[in-house]
Protein backbone atom coordinates (compact mmCIF):
# COMPACT_ATOMS: atom_id res chain seq x y z
CA UNK A 1 0.00 0.00 0.00
CA UNK A 2 2.96 2.25 -0.53
CA UNK A 3 1.14 4.10 -3.29
CA UNK A 4 -1.59 5.38 -0.95
CA UNK A 5 -2.33 9.08 -1.17
CA UNK A 6 -1.46 11.07 1.88
CA UNK A 7 -4.11 13.02 3.75
CA UNK A 8 -3.02 16.53 2.82
CA UNK A 9 -5.96 18.49 4.16
CA UNK A 10 -5.73 21.10 6.86
CA UNK A 11 -6.99 20.37 10.39
CA UNK A 12 -9.43 23.29 10.17
CA UNK A 13 -11.26 21.62 7.27
CA UNK A 14 -12.60 18.89 9.54
CA UNK A 15 -14.69 21.18 11.72
CA UNK A 16 -16.45 24.49 11.34
CA UNK A 17 -16.31 27.54 13.60
CA UNK A 18 -20.00 27.93 12.82
CA UNK A 19 -20.73 24.44 14.15
CA UNK A 20 -18.55 25.13 17.22
CA UNK A 21 -20.56 28.27 17.97
CA UNK A 22 -23.89 26.50 17.37
CA UNK A 23 -22.88 23.55 19.55
CA UNK A 24 -21.82 25.70 22.52
CA UNK A 25 -24.77 28.07 22.11
CA UNK A 26 -27.33 25.24 22.04
CA UNK A 27 -25.74 23.63 25.09
CA UNK A 28 -25.73 26.88 27.09
CA UNK A 29 -29.27 27.83 26.10
CA UNK A 30 -30.66 24.39 26.95
CA UNK A 31 -28.90 24.27 30.31
CA UNK A 32 -30.06 27.81 31.09
CA UNK A 33 -33.64 26.79 30.27
CA UNK A 34 -33.45 23.68 32.48
CA UNK A 35 -31.96 25.66 35.37
CA UNK A 36 -34.57 28.41 34.96
CA UNK A 37 -37.53 26.02 35.05
CA UNK A 38 -36.23 23.74 37.82
CA UNK A 39 -34.34 26.11 40.12
CA UNK A 40 -35.63 26.32 43.68
CA UNK A 41 -34.35 29.12 45.99
CA UNK A 42 -32.05 27.76 48.67
CA UNK A 43 -31.55 24.42 46.91
CA UNK A 44 -27.77 24.58 47.38
CA UNK A 45 -28.26 24.39 51.16
CA UNK A 46 -29.33 20.78 50.63
CA UNK A 47 -25.96 19.76 49.19
CA UNK A 48 -24.24 17.19 51.40
CA UNK A 49 -20.47 17.85 51.70
CA UNK A 50 -19.83 14.11 52.13
CA UNK A 51 -21.21 13.49 48.63
CA UNK A 52 -19.27 16.20 46.78
CA UNK A 53 -16.01 14.18 46.45
CA UNK A 54 -18.01 12.12 43.99
CA UNK A 55 -17.54 14.97 41.49
CA UNK A 56 -13.80 14.35 41.70
CA UNK A 57 -14.47 10.68 40.97
CA UNK A 58 -16.57 11.75 37.96
CA UNK A 59 -13.63 13.78 36.63
CA UNK A 60 -11.28 10.81 37.08
CA UNK A 61 -13.73 8.51 35.28
CA UNK A 62 -13.94 11.00 32.40
CA UNK A 63 -10.14 11.01 32.11
CA UNK A 64 -10.11 7.20 32.33
CA UNK A 65 -12.43 7.11 29.33
CA UNK A 66 -9.83 9.08 27.34
CA UNK A 67 -7.08 6.73 28.57
CA UNK A 68 -8.97 3.60 27.46
CA UNK A 69 -9.68 5.17 24.07
CA UNK A 70 -6.00 6.08 23.68
CA UNK A 71 -5.06 2.53 24.69
CA UNK A 72 -7.45 1.19 22.04
CA UNK A 73 -5.98 3.42 19.32
CA UNK A 74 -2.44 2.46 20.34
CA UNK A 75 -3.34 -1.24 20.38
CA UNK A 76 -5.07 -1.08 16.98
CA UNK A 77 -2.02 0.67 15.54
CA UNK A 78 0.06 -2.23 16.87
CA UNK A 79 2.00 0.29 18.96
CA UNK A 80 3.13 2.30 15.96
CA UNK A 81 1.60 5.24 17.84
CA UNK A 82 3.03 6.04 21.26
CA UNK A 83 0.88 7.07 24.22
CA UNK A 84 1.18 10.79 23.60
CA UNK A 85 0.28 10.45 19.91
CA UNK A 86 -2.67 8.15 20.69
CA UNK A 87 -3.96 10.60 23.30
CA UNK A 88 -3.70 13.53 20.87
CA UNK A 89 -5.66 11.55 18.28
CA UNK A 90 -8.42 10.75 20.79
CA UNK A 91 -8.66 14.35 22.04
CA UNK A 92 -8.83 15.72 18.49
CA UNK A 93 -11.43 13.06 17.62
CA UNK A 94 -13.50 13.94 20.70
CA UNK A 95 -13.30 17.65 19.94
CA UNK A 96 -14.42 17.27 16.33
CA UNK A 97 -17.24 14.91 17.34
CA UNK A 98 -18.38 17.45 19.92
CA UNK A 99 -18.70 20.31 17.41
CA UNK A 100 -19.95 18.58 14.24
CA UNK A 101 -23.30 16.96 13.41
CA UNK A 102 -23.55 13.23 14.17
CA UNK A 103 -23.73 12.51 10.42
CA UNK A 104 -20.18 13.88 10.06
CA UNK A 105 -18.56 12.87 13.34
CA UNK A 106 -14.89 12.98 14.23
CA UNK A 107 -13.58 10.16 12.02
CA UNK A 108 -12.16 12.43 9.25
CA UNK A 109 -10.19 14.43 11.83
CA UNK A 110 -9.01 11.22 13.53
CA UNK A 111 -7.81 9.86 10.18
CA UNK A 112 -5.95 13.10 9.47
CA UNK A 113 -4.41 13.10 12.96
CA UNK A 114 -3.14 9.55 12.60
CA UNK A 115 -1.49 10.35 9.27
CA UNK A 116 0.21 13.35 10.88
CA UNK A 117 1.45 10.99 13.61
CA UNK A 118 3.18 8.87 10.96
CA UNK A 119 0.63 6.24 9.94
CA UNK A 120 -0.22 5.50 6.31
CA UNK A 121 -3.67 6.58 5.21
CA UNK A 122 -4.71 2.95 4.69
CA UNK A 123 -3.63 1.97 8.20
CA UNK A 124 -5.51 4.94 9.66
CA UNK A 125 -8.61 3.97 7.66
CA UNK A 126 -8.39 0.40 8.93
CA UNK A 127 -8.15 1.60 12.55
CA UNK A 128 -11.20 3.84 12.10
CA UNK A 129 -13.16 0.99 10.51
CA UNK A 130 -12.21 -1.42 13.28
CA UNK A 131 -13.05 1.18 15.91
CA UNK A 132 -16.52 1.64 14.41
CA UNK A 133 -16.98 -2.14 14.36
CA UNK A 134 -16.04 -2.40 18.06
CA UNK A 135 -18.55 0.31 18.94
CA UNK A 136 -21.27 -1.48 16.99
CA UNK A 137 -20.47 -4.77 18.73
CA UNK A 138 -20.81 -2.94 22.05
CA UNK A 139 -24.21 -1.58 21.02
CA UNK A 140 -25.27 -5.07 19.92
CA UNK A 141 -24.36 -6.35 23.39
CA UNK A 142 -25.96 -3.43 25.25
CA UNK A 143 -29.37 -3.64 23.57
CA UNK A 144 -30.28 -7.16 24.80
CA UNK A 145 -29.20 -6.08 28.29
CA UNK A 146 -31.59 -3.14 28.14
CA UNK A 147 -34.43 -5.28 26.78
CA UNK A 148 -33.98 -7.87 29.53
CA UNK A 149 -33.61 -5.21 32.24
CA UNK A 150 -36.81 -3.61 30.96
CA UNK A 151 -38.72 -6.57 32.40
CA UNK A 152 -37.73 -5.51 35.91
CA UNK A 153 -37.02 -1.78 35.61
CA UNK A 154 -38.61 1.18 33.85
CA UNK A 155 -35.54 1.73 31.67
CA UNK A 156 -37.38 3.97 29.20
CA UNK A 157 -39.15 6.65 31.29
CA UNK A 158 -42.93 6.72 31.07
CA UNK A 159 -42.64 10.48 30.53
CA UNK A 160 -41.47 10.05 26.93
CA UNK A 161 -44.75 8.33 25.98
CA UNK A 162 -45.60 6.03 23.10
CA UNK A 163 -43.66 8.05 20.52
CA UNK A 164 -40.54 7.76 22.64
CA UNK A 165 -41.02 4.01 23.09
CA UNK A 166 -41.42 3.51 19.33
CA UNK A 167 -38.39 5.72 18.64
CA UNK A 168 -36.22 3.74 21.05
CA UNK A 169 -37.45 0.50 19.48
CA UNK A 170 -36.54 1.73 16.00
CA UNK A 171 -33.16 2.86 17.30
CA UNK A 172 -32.47 -0.61 18.74
CA UNK A 173 -33.44 -2.28 15.46
CA UNK A 174 -31.32 0.15 13.45
CA UNK A 175 -28.23 -0.31 15.62
CA UNK A 176 -28.52 -4.10 15.61
CA UNK A 177 -28.99 -4.16 11.84
CA UNK A 178 -25.99 -1.91 11.25
CA UNK A 179 -23.85 -3.93 13.67
CA UNK A 180 -24.80 -7.17 11.90
CA UNK A 181 -23.99 -5.82 8.44
CA UNK A 182 -20.69 -4.27 9.55
CA UNK A 183 -19.58 -7.38 11.49
CA UNK A 184 -20.40 -9.61 8.53
CA UNK A 185 -18.59 -7.30 6.13
CA UNK A 186 -15.44 -6.87 8.21
CA UNK A 187 -15.10 -10.27 9.86
CA UNK A 188 -16.63 -12.63 7.28
CA UNK A 189 -16.99 -11.17 3.79
CA UNK A 190 -15.16 -7.89 3.11
CA UNK A 191 -16.42 -7.84 -0.49
CA UNK A 192 -19.96 -7.42 0.87
CA UNK A 193 -19.11 -3.94 2.19
CA UNK A 194 -18.10 -2.83 -1.29
CA UNK A 195 -21.28 -4.25 -2.82
CA UNK A 196 -23.52 -2.56 -0.24
CA UNK A 197 -21.78 0.81 -0.68
CA UNK A 198 -22.16 0.58 -4.47
CA UNK A 199 -25.86 -0.28 -4.22
CA UNK A 200 -26.55 2.60 -1.82
CA UNK A 201 -24.78 5.11 -4.07
CA UNK A 202 -26.85 4.10 -7.08
CA UNK A 203 -29.78 5.91 -5.46
CA UNK A 204 -30.81 9.03 -7.42
CA UNK A 205 -29.67 11.58 -4.84
CA UNK A 206 -26.29 9.88 -4.36
CA UNK A 207 -25.52 8.77 -7.92
CA UNK A 208 -23.40 11.84 -8.75
CA UNK A 209 -20.83 10.69 -6.16
CA UNK A 210 -20.72 7.09 -7.39
CA UNK A 211 -17.37 7.40 -9.24
CA UNK A 212 -15.55 8.72 -6.19
CA UNK A 213 -17.22 6.17 -3.95
CA UNK A 214 -16.14 3.37 -6.32
CA UNK A 215 -12.49 4.07 -5.44
CA UNK A 216 -13.23 4.44 -1.73
CA UNK A 217 -15.20 1.18 -1.75
CA UNK A 218 -12.16 -0.64 -3.18
CA UNK A 219 -9.99 0.80 -0.40
CA UNK A 220 -12.60 -0.12 2.18
CA UNK A 221 -12.55 -3.73 1.01
CA UNK A 222 -8.76 -3.83 1.34
CA UNK A 223 -8.90 -2.39 4.87
CA UNK A 224 -11.58 -4.90 5.89
CA UNK A 225 -9.47 -7.74 4.47
CA UNK A 226 -6.56 -6.65 6.68
CA UNK A 227 -8.78 -6.68 9.75
CA UNK A 228 -10.37 -10.04 8.96
CA UNK A 229 -6.96 -11.72 9.17
CA UNK A 230 -6.46 -10.59 12.76
CA UNK A 231 -6.66 -13.38 15.40
CA UNK A 232 -9.61 -13.64 17.79
CA UNK A 233 -7.39 -12.57 20.70
CA UNK A 234 -6.79 -9.25 18.91
CA UNK A 235 -10.53 -8.65 18.59
CA UNK A 236 -11.18 -9.58 22.24
CA UNK A 237 -8.51 -7.27 23.67
CA UNK A 238 -9.60 -4.39 21.45
CA UNK A 239 -13.23 -5.04 22.42
CA UNK A 240 -12.27 -4.98 26.12
CA UNK A 241 -10.62 -1.56 25.76
CA UNK A 242 -13.60 -0.26 23.79
CA UNK A 243 -16.03 -1.63 26.38
CA UNK A 244 -14.15 -0.02 29.26
CA UNK A 245 -14.27 3.37 27.55
CA UNK A 246 -18.03 2.98 27.06
CA UNK A 247 -18.54 1.89 30.67
CA UNK A 248 -16.78 5.08 31.81
CA UNK A 249 -19.09 7.11 29.59
CA UNK A 250 -22.16 5.26 30.92
CA UNK A 251 -21.09 5.63 34.57
CA UNK A 252 -20.51 9.38 34.39
CA UNK A 253 -24.15 10.64 34.58
CA UNK A 254 -24.90 8.28 37.47
CA UNK A 255 -21.81 9.37 39.40
CA UNK A 256 -22.76 13.03 38.94
CA UNK A 257 -26.33 12.41 40.15
CA UNK A 258 -25.15 10.39 43.17
CA UNK A 259 -22.65 13.15 44.02
CA UNK A 260 -25.59 15.46 44.62
CA UNK A 261 -28.19 13.27 46.33
CA UNK A 262 -29.34 9.62 46.67
CA UNK A 263 -30.89 7.92 43.62
CA UNK A 264 -31.64 4.32 42.53
CA UNK A 265 -28.18 3.33 41.29
CA UNK A 266 -29.03 0.40 39.02
CA UNK A 267 -31.91 2.20 37.33
CA UNK A 268 -29.76 5.30 36.84
CA UNK A 269 -27.03 3.24 35.13
CA UNK A 270 -29.55 1.48 32.88
CA UNK A 271 -31.12 4.78 31.89
CA UNK A 272 -27.67 6.23 31.28
CA UNK A 273 -26.99 3.35 28.88
CA UNK A 274 -30.32 3.90 27.09
CA UNK A 275 -29.85 7.66 26.78
CA UNK A 276 -26.28 7.24 25.47
CA UNK A 277 -27.68 5.11 22.67
CA UNK A 278 -30.30 7.79 22.01
CA UNK A 279 -27.50 10.40 21.79
CA UNK A 280 -26.33 8.71 18.58
CA UNK A 281 -29.25 10.06 16.56
CA UNK A 282 -29.34 13.63 17.86
CA UNK A 283 -28.64 15.63 14.67
CA UNK A 284 -27.26 18.86 16.17
CA UNK A 285 -23.49 19.55 16.35
CA UNK A 286 -22.16 17.38 19.18
CA UNK A 287 -25.75 16.55 20.08
CA UNK A 288 -25.95 19.86 21.96
CA UNK A 289 -29.43 20.78 23.08
CA UNK A 290 -30.67 17.25 22.52
CA UNK A 291 -28.37 15.45 24.95
CA UNK A 292 -29.19 17.89 27.76
CA UNK A 293 -32.87 17.27 27.10
CA UNK A 294 -32.38 13.51 27.11
CA UNK A 295 -30.49 13.76 30.41
CA UNK A 296 -33.48 15.57 31.92
CA UNK A 297 -35.92 12.97 30.51
CA UNK A 298 -33.96 9.91 31.63
CA UNK A 299 -32.22 11.05 34.82
CA UNK A 300 -34.52 13.90 35.91
CA UNK A 301 -37.32 11.66 37.30
CA UNK A 302 -34.73 9.94 39.54
CA UNK A 303 -33.64 13.24 41.13
CA UNK A 304 -35.92 13.74 44.12
CA UNK A 305 -35.25 17.46 44.47
CA UNK A 306 -36.30 19.21 41.25
CA UNK A 307 -33.94 22.08 41.94
CA UNK A 308 -30.99 19.72 41.53
CA UNK A 309 -31.87 18.73 37.96
CA UNK A 310 -30.37 21.84 36.38
CA UNK A 311 -27.28 21.56 38.60
CA UNK A 312 -26.80 17.91 37.60
CA UNK A 313 -27.07 18.73 33.88
CA UNK A 314 -24.62 21.62 34.28
CA UNK A 315 -21.98 19.60 36.15
CA UNK A 316 -22.33 16.61 33.82
CA UNK A 317 -21.85 18.76 30.69
CA UNK A 318 -18.88 20.62 32.18
CA UNK A 319 -17.10 17.30 32.81
CA UNK A 320 -18.21 15.39 29.71
CA UNK A 321 -18.32 18.19 27.12
CA UNK A 322 -16.61 21.47 27.98
CA UNK A 323 -13.43 19.89 29.34
CA UNK A 324 -13.30 17.70 26.21
CA UNK A 325 -13.62 20.80 24.03
CA UNK A 326 -10.80 22.53 25.91
CA UNK A 327 -8.42 19.56 25.72
CA UNK A 328 -9.46 18.82 22.15
CA UNK A 329 -8.74 22.38 21.02
CA UNK A 330 -5.24 22.04 22.46
CA UNK A 331 -4.68 18.79 20.53
CA UNK A 332 -6.12 20.24 17.31
CA UNK A 333 -3.97 23.36 17.71
CA UNK A 334 -0.93 21.08 17.92
CA UNK A 335 -1.84 19.61 14.51
CA UNK A 336 -2.40 23.11 13.09
CA UNK A 337 1.07 24.12 14.28
CA UNK A 338 2.56 20.95 12.79
CA UNK A 339 0.97 21.85 9.43
CA UNK A 340 2.49 25.34 9.63
CA UNK A 341 5.93 23.84 10.35
CA UNK A 342 5.57 21.53 7.32
CA UNK A 343 4.64 24.45 5.04
CA UNK A 344 7.57 26.53 6.30
CA UNK A 345 9.94 23.58 5.79
CA UNK A 346 8.73 23.22 2.19
CA UNK A 347 9.35 26.92 1.55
Amino acid sequence: MSSEPQNTGRPQTFFSKKYLFISIALSILTMAGVIYYTYTPGVLHHLKPKRLPGLGIALVVSLLRVWFLAAKIRFLSEKKLDWMASTRVVLAWDFTSAVTPSTIGGAPMATYAMTKEGLKLGDAGAIILYGVLLDQLWFAMAIPILLFAGIFYEVVPAEIGLVGDVSMGLLYVGLLSYASVLAYGVLVNPAAIKKIVKVVFKLPLLRRMSDKIEVEAENLEQYAEQLRRKPLSFLLKAFFLSTMSWLCRIALPTIVVLSLLPAPEILSVLRSLAMNLAFLVVPTPGGSGGVEGLFVLFQGPLITREGFIGLAVFVWRIISYYISIGLGMMATTWYVNQKVVEIQAQD
